[in-house]
């Protein structure tokens, strides 16, 4: 009677326990699938800017960069000769706002893209999180 009862109680687990795996495998591959930006997508840029600028350039690049449609929020910094901004990628691209601002301002830049060792090197504890690993497995296991 107790060995019966032992082995539904360990083949229920074992059920429950793969079917669990089985639900987090399909979790993360869900979640880890590239996605087309929507209306509430917000991301990134960096414009670098190629002459020195003071805070009042600062202050109207940030004022320029905030009047351009889908811009969301704006960081420049006269120091290090940059802009940063978020914008929504379905209303606008850094690419066009770059070329906006080099044409009707007196100000020249060129979008930031990091290089792949600099891609590589970003953020070391994500690369070794269980999260990240076990998105790379399943991603290789699927072949995305």
């Amino acid at each position: 009677m107790k060995k019966e009862l032992l082995k539904k109680v360990l083949k229920g687990t074992g059920i429950a326990l793969l079917l669990s795996v089985v639900v987090l495998a399909v979790h993360i591959y869900i979640v880890t699938r590239p996605k087309s930006p929507t209306a509430s997508t917000l991301v990134m840029a960096r414009i670098d800017l190629k002459k020195d600028i003071n805070k009042d350039d600062a202050s109207k690049i940030t004022a320029w960069l905030y009047q351009q449609n889908g811009v969301n929020h704006v960081l420049c910094n006269p120091d290090g000769k940059l802009a940063v901004f978020t914008y929504y990628p379905v209303k606008t691209s850094p690419e066009q706002i770059v070329v906006k601002l080099n044409t009707t301002t007196p100000y020249q830049g060129e979008r930031f893209m990091p290089s792949k060792s600099q891609l590589a090197s970003g953020c070391p504890v994500a690369a070794t999180s269980f999260t990240y690993k076990a998105s790379k497995f399943f991603n290789h296991l699927f072949k995305i």
